[in-house]
């Protein structure tokens, strides 16, 4: 009996040994695993969420129809500017306050018109002294002469005498030093009123200086100052002090100023005919000529400064605009304008907006301050631009997208 209840407490018996046994271990890794693999995706979440976050600074430029005839006869593209080779900041001649600004950006204004006015005060009460002094001076002048003829009369009167033996000869030289001392009087008071009326002119100057004209005709693009503020030809170090009343362009004599690479520039003439895209309408052709070469070289960029001339005028045409610029095979300029002149499908757009993501060929066009990979089929190439199929004109795209740049990044543009 005691042998059997002994058996029956042994196969109850718990074995404590068995207790770490592989089961366990098994589902304690798993465990660990599963802590690892939150821990993973944590970061991964989190590096996500920084780096979508992180607004990358790039440059931008819009992609440009090709001109009509730009497959055939365009030997070379470059980008610039619109520039104008007439412009002045106005600014008065003298320091003073202004009292009137008559100019609104916009306006057209002609030769000699009058821009603003200063305070005058000063200036007249200074011409109305130089009058006054050329009054006195012509005063004292007149009775200087008025005794001249007494003393001449009284000299006749003195040699008469002497010659009648009736006074002595001192008294008529007397008579005579009084005549030569008035005749000199007379001539010093008469520079005095030389010098009364140049102090009238310069007075006059000085009260010209107070009313500020345009010194040439042109479109007003900028007002710097308004009526109550002091101006000045130089900068007084502070900040209540303008330098300038507003800014005129001669809209004439615009023109464009392009960067041409150094490996590229043997390719452009003087005289040589071209074609301009303006950015903002990039479906708009414009003829122009090559004005010049400017022989200097930009050691920084590599690139050598071309002055084009533009042969049609036109009030869309601002100063400062991007424009594209497309120089032309000798005798193109006839083909530019024939009929026969195909366009080309596509856009062009720098070679460098162009990258590989995903083996494909993309660039990045700006929407809503993120940019976008858009797809394109790369053409062929025209100097520093390459045509490309897939992409509208006139759309943003980054000009040289960095390595870290993907789908739906943030990104700043780079201000200049």
């Amino acid at each position: 009996m005691d042998g059997d209840k002994s058996g029956l407490l042994r196969e109850l018996r718990i074995d404590h040994s068995q207790r770490d046994q592989p089961v366990g271990g098994r589902s304690r890794w798993r465990l660990i695993l599963l802590l690892l693999l939150l821990l993973c995706l944590a970061a991964a979440v989190t590096a996500y969420l920084l780096l979508r976050g992180q607004r990358l600074e790039v440059d931008t430029v819009t992609a440009l129809a090709p001109a009509a005839n730009r497959g055939a006869a365009s030997v070379l593209q470059a980008t610039g500017y619109v520039t104008a080779r007439r412009e002045a900041t106005v600014s008065a001649q003298i320091t003073g306050t202004l009292t009137q600004v008559l100019i609104e950006e916009g306006e057209q204004v002609q030769a000699g018109q009058i821009l603003a006015r200063l305070d005058d005060t000063a200036q007249k009460a200074a011409q109305a002294q130089a009058q006054a002094q050329l009054e006195a001076a012509s005063a004292l002048r007149d009775l200087y002469l008025a005794q001249l003829a007494q003393a001449r009369r009284d000299l006749k009167r003195a040699q008469d005498l002497v010659d009648a033996d009736a006074v002595s000869r001192q008294a008529a030289e007397q008579a005579q030093t009084q005549v030569e001392t008035l005749v000199a009087q007379v001539a010093a008071q008469e520079k005095q009123q030389q010098l009364a009326r140049a102090g009238i002119d310069a007075a006059a100057v000085q009260l010209g200086y107070t009313v500020i004209r345009a010194p040439f005709s042109g479109v007003i693009v900028a007002k710097a100052a308004q009526a109550g503020e002091i101006v000045s030809p130089i900068s007084a170090g502070g900040g209540f002090t303008r330098t300038g009343v507003g800014t005129i362009v001669d809209m004439d004599s615009l023109e464009i100023e392009v960067d041409v690479n150094e490996s590229y520039i043997n390719r452009v003439q003087p005289r040589q005919g071209a074609q301009a895209v303006l950015d903002a309408y990039p479906a708009w052709t414009i003829p122009a000529h090559v004005i010049t070469i400017i022989p200097t070289a930009d050691r920084s960029k590599a690139t050598v400064k071309v002055r084009i001339g533009i042969d049609q005028k036109d009030p869309r045409i601002l100063p400062d605009m991007g424009v594209r610029v497309s120089f032309l095979e000798a005798g193109a300029e006839a083909h530019a304008n024939s009929a026969a002149a195909a366009p080309l499908n596509g856009v062009l757009v720098p070679a460098s907006a162009i990258v590989e993501r995903g083996g494909q060929s993309v660039v990045f066009t700006m929407a809503d301050g993120r940019a976008h990979a858009q797809p394109i089929k790369p053409g062929a190439s025209y100097g520093e631009l390459r045509l490309v199929d897939g992409l509208s004109s006139g759309v943003e795209i980054v000009r040289a997208p960095p390595a870290e740049l993907r789908d739906g990044s943030s990104v700043a543009i780079h201000k200049q």
